[in-house]
């Protein structure tokens, strides 16, 4: 199988900007596409603003990487023009499964045979999108977590029809990028790292959402008691509050009712996390 030297990231969200910019420092080239003009003017200055936090906290990238990396990096609202020519296409849209589907729908007609996708999903299974994507045996999960230079994981899982040959191809890709490849063998929603986190943070959530604790009383509690850098709570701001809203909103009663509480009291009020300088904390002015 052919090397993947042309990325396509769909989304340039917080977690989209970071998987195009971390490819893109890792000296592949890369399209970031988003559906409006604003949409790329925010992920622009969140390039920017990449440039700067690899520059001062990725070895070596002081030394002109961080910039040639940005050069790497070009941005468009045409998804045909996006996809044309790219090896592999990762797609970080809402965690919303129609949205997916439709975004796989337009995909399949318009990127090359030889182009892979993969999924960026952090809960949904790969083979709930599979047949939307024209190609199932070209078609996988590739998640990674939030603050990749930091937090590199990449974990890959296929469906019962990924081409074990594809799966290989996007597991050595991960590695070139500066990723360290966690293969998943069978499907499992959440694969390892939220199958671990998820249960954390909507446990988390409840709590401070039904009235039994403060956020930064919960977050005390499972720092003293674990001995971990993070709560649950700066967790959900460093995720942004957007991704778990979208997974929530659409789960049981009770989910329903922490995203109710999360919208009203966060979500609405421009809290949505360390993105935007403020979520569960405060975090001062954001580029």
């Amino acid at each position: 199988m052919n090397d993947i030297a042309k990325v396509t990231v769909l989304g340039t969200g917080v977690l989209g900007s970071q998987i195009a910019f971390q490819t893109a420092f890792h000296g592949i080239e890369v399209t970031a596409y988003d559906i409006t003009d604003e949409a790329l003017a925010a992920a622009r200055q969140r390039f920017a603003g990449l440039a700067a936090t690899y520059a001062a906290e990725v070895p070596g990238a002081a030394d002109g990487a961080a910039d040639a990396a940005l050069a790497r990096i070009r941005t468009t609202t045409d998804l045909a023009d996006a996809v044309a020519d790219a090896d592999l296409v990762i797609e970080a849209v809402p965690e919303v499964l129609e949205l997916k589907r439709s975004t796989y729908e337009k995909l399949a007609a318009l990127a090359p045979e030889k182009t892979i996708f993969a999924t960026n999903s952090s809960t949904l299974l790969p083979s709930a999108i599979k047949d939307a994507t024209g190609r199932p045996d070209r078609f996988l999960a590739l998640h990674f977590a939030n603050r990749v230079w930091v937090f590199n994981t990449a974990e890959i899982m296929g469906t019962p029809d990924t081409d074990p040959a594809v799966f290989d191809t996007v597991v050595d890709f991960a590695a070139r990028i500066g990723m360290v490849p966690i293969p998943i063998r069978k499907e499992k929603a959440g694969y390892v790292l939220n199958s671990l986190l998820v249960p954390l943070l909507h446990s988390a959530a409840e709590l401070a959402a039904f009235g039994y604790s403060e956020p930064a009383d919960v977050d005390k509690v499972w720092r003293i008691g674990t001995g971990a850098p993070l709560g649950p709570f700066q967790i959900f701001d460093v995720i942004g509050l957007n991704t778990p809203y979208n997974i929530m909103v659409h789960g049981d009663e009770k989910s329903q009712k922490i995203a109710a509480w999360l919208k009203e009291n966060y979500i609405d009020q421009g809290r949505l996390g360390v993105a935007t300088g403020k979520g569960f904390y405060d975090y001062g002015a954001t580029s």
